[in-house]
Parts: structure tokens; sequence; C-alpha cells
């Protein structure tokens, strides 16, 4: 396994905006993930990242400069309307 592989689910509109369900990446940090996210998927993605809340292996992530774990799961989840 590469090191920092990372897999990423996107829900809601950030599947949408990515194009996609699930991806694997290698990235060390959240603030790395979504720069290359961004990146990788353009600026729709990159607007839903910056309201996004994210999920690092089923807890809420808020510091965006705290090492992700070698293998981990990130789930993005945009905000979501109707409560």
């Amino acid at each position: 396994m590469p090191e920092h592989a990372i897999t990423v689910r996107y829900f809601a509109g950030a599947r949408a905006a990515a194009g996609t369900a699930s991806e694997t990446v290698s990235a060390a940090t959240l603030e790395e993930l979504t720069q290359l996210l961004a990146d990788r998927h353009g600026e729709r993605l990159s607007l839903v990242l910056k309201a996004a809340s994210f999920l690092v292996d089923g807890l809420t992530r808020h510091d965006r400069t705290e090492p992700l774990p070698n293998g981990g799961t990130v789930d993005i989840l945009p905000p979501f309307a109707g409560g």
C-alpha cells in the first residue's frame, strides 16, 4: 500500500461534483487532500470542499493539518438542506 493511501468517499453534492462515489489517493493531511481533489476535479468540487464536513475513519475531523492515517477512509459530506 502506498504511503498515506486514503480512500475518499463522496456523498450527495460532493459525489456529483467529483463525478465518482469514491477513489483512492495519496495525501498526508486533509489540507493536502482537499488541494489534490480540487486540482483533480475542478472548481465545482473545490467549492463543495470549502463548506464540507470530513469524517476520518468515522470521526469528525476539523483540523486540516493533522496527519491522516495510512489506509484510512475520508468521507466528504457537503452541507445538507432540510435538516
